[in-house]
């Protein structure tokens, strides 16, 4: 393994222990947890349901289906599914009460918005925007479905925050297929970074920071580029390597048919600017200290100007290179264009650019923890809630994770008499049909 990873997991698995004393009080602090969520709600049993869903989400179930969490509580699955697909709740309430919860525990000044899509691999065509498309999570066109995430990342932790489900113009174009699958009338079809977009117009505001990334999907489109720029928001986003870039801090080259003439720097790929390099104008910059010593990276940068979707040239941006020496002594390289200012420290740039790796993790948490990707929905709106109820469960185990970092018995909140622990006891009027087991027991083996 190379070293710069197996420190790296040396230090994710020294942070995973745990002692008993940091599970007590769990179930006290999820009741606890779930109570601002829920104030929109109109009934005590779509209260009780969240509640029920979430314990689910968190237990050791093998696929965190709907139909696998009421089983887990000996119910009838039509219950939850009724509360996923019919119940008459808005799951926007709930993404904002993250969003400000959010900022509120991890929002710092410098903090890092980082937009990502992920993929979800589904069969058939009727589950909504299912379609054969390009899935990064396998790597290759796939028949599936597409979110848009925004993650957050301050120096404390990371979380995802909100998300989008991207709707193919095949599917916006089928009106049928739409009202089958439940999508809103008023749903257009709108691309991946015009959905990013909408949820920065949104959440933006409430997140402090000074920083918008993403992968080179991403960062790809010059529009989106432009979007950014227009909002004042200061963008650091990976693109292709074949992207095409005017040098503008070379000389330019003399026009030989005209004496006393220059003419601009021809366009070329970035991978070709970057091989042309000399091996000084690397610069070394310590990430952090490892296990075996420090972790190094190497950077360079340079005032650009890129080539447009239209082929046209875009504004004055900064070119920003990594290079990082692989396992078998090859070199790593990644590639971002900046509207930063040129006098912008190479160390911040570094500190940016590792930030949107950490989306990975949110994802890792949430997939492999939290049951994001184990739904069995078709419609629009059970889409939307379950996807809502994962990102609360993550966040969950995100405030748990923080505080076995930093154990502090003031931390561990009274069990709360809300959420209608009646139901969980056995004594409510408005309990679901079936008897229903107790968080305690969804949660005994976890624990």
């Amino acid at each position: 393994m190379d070293a710069r990873y197996d420190a790296r997991l040396k230090e994710m698995l020294a942070q995973a222990e745990i002692v008993p004393e940091q599970i007590e009080g769990f179930l006290s602090r999820l009741e606890a947890f779930v109570l601002p969520f829920v104030t929109s709600m109109i009934s005590a049993e779509q209260r009780r349901y969240t509640q029920m869903y979430l314990t689910g989400l968190l237990s050791r179930l093998e696929h965190k289906t709907g139909e696998g969490i009421a089983y887990l509580y000996d119910q009838d699955r039509q219950g939850l599914q009724r509360f996923l697909g019919l119940s008459s709740w808005d799951h926007a309430p709930l993404l904002r009460t993250l969003a400000e919860q959010v900022a509120s525990q991890l929002g710092e000044p410098d903090g890092v918005i980082v937009f990502d899509p992920s993929g979800f691999v589904k069969k058939g065509t009727k589950s909504v925007g299912v379609m054969r498309q390009w899935c990064g999570r396998v790597g290759k066109t796939e028949n599936c479905q597409v979110a848009i995430y925004l993650g957050y990342v301050s120096t404390t932790e990371h979380a995802l925050v909100d998300t989008r489900l991207y709707l193919p113009l095949e599917w916006t174009k089928d009106r049928k297929r739409c009202e089958a699958a439940g999508v809103p009338r008023e749903i257009r079809f709108h691309t991946r970074h015009e959905l990013a977009l909408e949820m920065l117009d949104e959440q933006g505001a409430m997140l402090p920071h000074t920083w918008v990334t993403g992968d080179d999907e991403m960062g790809r489109p010059s529009q989106f580029r432009l979007e950014l720029r227009g909002r004042n928001e200061r963008y650091l986003l990976a693109v292709p390597s074949n992207t095409g870039i005017r040098d503008l801090d070379a000389p330019p080259q003399e026009n030989r048919r005209l004496i006393g003439r220059f003419r601009l720097n021809p366009f070329q790929q970035m991978n070709r600017w970057r091989e042309a390099l000399p091996e000084s104008a690397w610069t070394t910059i310590q990430v952090r200290d490892g296990e075996k010593g420090p972790l190094l990276i190497d950077v360079v940068k340079c005032r650009v100007r890129a080539r447009t979707s239209t082929r046209g040239t875009g504004p004055e941006e900064l070119l920003f290179i990594t290079r990082e020496r692989l396992k078998d002594g090859e070199f790593k390289h990644d590639y971002y264009l900046s509207n930063a200012d040129s006098t912008t420290s190479l160390k911040e740039l570094v500190r940016v650019a590792r930030a949107a790796h950490r989306i990975e993790q949110c994802f890792k948490r949430a997939k492999g923890e939290a049951g994001l990707g184990d739904y069995q929905v078709r419609t629009w709106t059970a889409w939307y809630r379950h996807q809502t109820l994962a990102l609360l469960a993550a966040w969950f185990l995100n405030q748990e994770t923080r505080r076995g970092k930093n154990p502090d018995c003031g931390t561990d909140v009274t069990p709360a008499s809300a959420v209608d622990r009646g139901c969980d006891r056995g004594a409510s009027p408005d309990q679901p049909s079936g008897h229903a087991k107790s968080p305690q027991y969804a949660l005994a083996e976890t624990q």
